[in-house]
């Protein structure tokens, strides 16, 4: 078999594997097409010069796109070693065909080398059968350990915690400790952050590796550790773990049971798929989407229109609302048509408005800034705020209708089409009107800006205190609310101000 070079000094034009990469991203790829050729010929050496040169992450990559009989092929040609880091990176499917596929030993092999919590992770999901297929073939102790996190509640600490990790009581010395760690580190999910707990096993502290380095051989671990470590408990939820990483700027953090016990730590690398996680759910969310299992791109298309679809047909109803407040203003529009040209500036001008509140609110809430029973202070910020810019946009607003008005871009009379380029606008009668729904529309809009940005507050906070995700209420049934009450707000004072002049 002919080999590519797997070494790429610079991203290959028309290469869809590459097609991800940023400018000036210099990494060692391997193609599906590459791998299938090498599995095919059995190559042993040059899968073993691939999983030297391509990363884990990448490789799996290109594994997800063979037919699941080309994995197991390739996982028996591979050495054990690189199989069982690669297992780890692998897509469910792939890992839920490979348990399928595999022997007992096979299979013992590869969960050897793999740490409880990813395991958990991994079977998480799969149908009865192939967990026990798998939870027979791993170590015993692993076994117990699994089947304890599959225990915990999704989304909490207990499901993303690792029992793999270093702990020491508090009167362990420096050199002690070192010593353990080249004895065992090794299996440990990480030696960066090390856990000091004391005689009955309550957490204390942790240490950091640099820290303990460039100690006194001599000193206790209690002497340098970090007394304001930050804990969480198992029931803790992942969103706020996400976040005490964020603030703390941890490597990783202590899970401790009601009683203060260590039982295991979260890692920095799950704190940034769990925030990576929820941010995907709070957009998807605040755009009325349903949350997408796989990505993008390997998503059917008749799967992405269901998750779609309900939510349009949703708004769609609610718009209804909005053809009503139109239908009952017909009898305006016909005395004065220029007012429907100018729906549109209502609607979005406050969708908008309401939308930076609510993305505001949301981001807040998410990264504990503030609580729902701050609802009155939130109020009466936003309340202020929303002023100073409706005030600003109401009169800016107020020229560039008049200006839209004499420049003839809508025309307030569309019989006659006045406007300075026939100079049929320079009169008193077509300047009071223009000014007065000029003046209309910046009254408006002042008011619009107000009411859906306190709307969003209110929106944002009613879920936020039922305990639920704040970013179901996302901008298109944010925009479908505002549209209403914009038009019921519009409508009205035209009424007051124009047409009962007229």
């Amino acid at each position: 078999m002919e080999k590519e070079e797997l070494e790429k000094e610079e991203r290959p034009e028309n290469d869809e594997e590459n097609a991800y990469l940023e400018e000036g991203v210099h990494v060692t790829l391997v193609t599906a097409e590459e791998l299938e050729n090498a599995i095919r010929s059995k190559d042993k050496k040059y899968l073993e010069e691939m999983t030297e040169k391509v990363s884990d992450v990448d490789i799996a990559e290109a594994i997800d796109k063979l037919d699941p009989s080309l994995t197991i092929q390739l996982f028996r040609l591979l050495k054990n070693e690189d199989a069982a880091t690669l297992f780890d990176d692998l897509s469910q499917d792939a890992q839920e065909a490979l348990i399928k596929a595999m022997t007992g030993n096979e299979l013992a092999i590869i969960l050897k080398e793999q740490s409880a919590d990813d395991v958990a992770d991994a079977l998480d999901g799969m149908p009865a059968n192939l967990v026990k297929k798998a939870l027979t073939a791993a170590p015993v102790d692993m076994r117990n350990d699994v089947n304890r996190l599959l225990g915990y509640k999704d989304d909490t600490a207990g499901a993303l915690m690792t029992t793999e990790y270093l702990e020491f009581r508090g009167d362990v010395l420096v050199s002690d400790c070192i010593k353990t760690i080249r004895e065992k580190g090794k299996h440990a999910e990480t030696v960066y952050t090390l856990f000091i707990r004391d005689n009955k096993r309550k957490f204390i502290g942790t240490v950091d590796l640099d820290d303990l380095i460039f100690a006194d051989p001599s000193a206790k671990l209690e002497d340098i550790m970090n007394r304001d470590a930050p804990s969480c408990t198992t029931d803790t939820d992942q969103e706020d773990v996400g976040n005490l990483f964020r603030r703390y700027k941890l490597n990783a953090m202590a899970v401790v049971n009601q009683d203060g016990c260590l039982i295991g730590i979260v890692t920095g690398d799950d704190a940034v798929d769990v925030m990576t996680e929820e941010s995907s759910e709070d957009i998807e969310h605040m755009n009325q989407v349903a949350h997408l299992e796989d990505s993008y791109l390997e998503t059917h298309p008749w799967k992405m229109a269901r998750k779609c679809t309900p939510w349009i047909i949703m708004l769609l109803i609610l718009g209804t609302f909005s053809s009503m407040v139109l239908s009952g203003f017909q009898n305006s529009i016909a005395v004065l048509p220029v007012l429907a040209a100018f729906v549109p500036v209502i609607t979005d001008t406050g969708g908008n408005a309401g939308g930076q509140t609510i993305a505001l609110m949301i981001r807040g809430l998410a990264l504990k800034e503030f609580r729902p029973r701050d609802y009155l202070k939130l109020i009466w910020q936003e309340l202020r705020s929303a002023i100073i810019i409706a005030a600003v946009v109401a009169v800016f607003g107020f020229i560039w209708f008049s200006i839209e008005q004499y420049f003839g871009i809508v025309y307030v009379d569309p019989e006659t089409q006045a406007s300075i380029w026939n100079g049929l606008c320079w009169t008193w009668e077509f300047a009071d009107n223009a000014f007065r729904v000029s003046g209309v529309l910046s009254l408006t809009l002042f008011i619009v800006i107000i009411l859906s940005k306190l709307i969003a507050v209110t929106l944002t906070m009613i879920p936020a205190a039922l305990k639920k995700d704040p970013a179901i209420v996302g901008q298109p049934l944010l925009t479908t609310i505002i549209d209403i009450t914009g038009l019921l707000v519009y409508f009205g004072i035209a009424e007051a101000l124009i047409l009962a002049f007229l």
